[in-house]
């Protein structure tokens, strides 16, 4: 049942984790925070359920979606990717999940903004692949936060990203280059065949990307504009225009 609201209703996927004992859904505030502040939408919790909801009654409830961030990585059964070792963190009822929401947004013209972990989902639903280690990759530096900093170190600024030469983020920013936060393990590998660069990386490692025959918005980042978003003027702009584009489509 869609909700009865003025403003675009977005859904956001949870994470399936732990907390403490207790099988929990999670979704960090930030980003609950920054749609509805810096997108003006009302943001609805998605679970990650060992039977997925199905992506036809989402879309019965929501306007857009938007792929986070989050603990865990992308398993790499999903994309033909070596067994993981013990220590990486997985969560598989997300995939299951996020996965067909993600091609189904697509098809169906919805708006949808995925961040970092929501990134590397895109390149995977649509057939891409990763790097489970990208730091262990020749020539790529070293994407990770220092865990043992303040959490205002960790996502603050961390290296330049070049804008593709009037690609989409060029258009809107107006910059050929802006600096951004880097709090990930895993990177874009071969890049699905329908999605192309948006910015990348001093290393090469593409930073932003979109789909290129996308019916709605769609654009993907690899870095964490929501933090802080209120207080970072470009950030901001990002989710201002997916919100832009989540009225628009309300009201077609």
């Amino acid at each position: 049942m869609k909700i009865q609201s003025s403003r675009p209703v977005v859904g956001i996927p949870c994470d399936h984790r732990l907390v403490g004992l207790h099988p929990s859904q999670t979704v960090g505030d930030k980003y609950i925070e920054a749609v509805r502040q810096a997108a003006d939408a009302t943001p609805l919790l998605l679970p990650s359920l060992a039977d997925p909801l199905k992506p036809a009654d989402v879309f019965e409830a929501v306007d857009g979606l938007l792929i986070t961030g989050a603990p865990s990585n992308v398993h790499p059964d999903r994309y033909g990717g070596t067994p993981p070792d013990e220590n990486m963190a997985l969560d598989q009822r997300r995939d299951a999940s996020t996965l067909p929401l993600i091609r189904a947004a697509i098809d169906q013209g919805k708006p949808m903004f995925c961040i970092c972990r929501g990134h590397q989902e895109l390149n995977v639903a649509l057939g891409g692949t990763l790097h489970p280690h990208l730091h262990e990759v020749a020539g790529k530096l070293d994407h990770r936060e220092d865990k043992t900093m303040p959490i205002e170190v960790q996502y603050g600024p961390a290296h330049q990203v070049t804008l593709e030469p009037d690609g989409y983020l060029h258009r809107l920013l107006g910059r050929h280059e802006i600096t951004v936060n880097s709090v990930h393990g895993q990177g874009i590998d071969r890049l699905a065949d329908r999605l192309v660069p948006e910015a990348k990386a001093p290393d090469g490692t593409i930073e932003a990307m979109r789909v290129t025959d996308a019916q709605s918005y769609n654009l993907s980042v690899q870095w964490h504009p929501e933090w802080k978003v209120m207080e970072r003027p470009l950030n901001r702009r990002l989710f201002e225009d997916f919100g832009s584009h989540l009225r628009a489509d309300k009201t077609a």
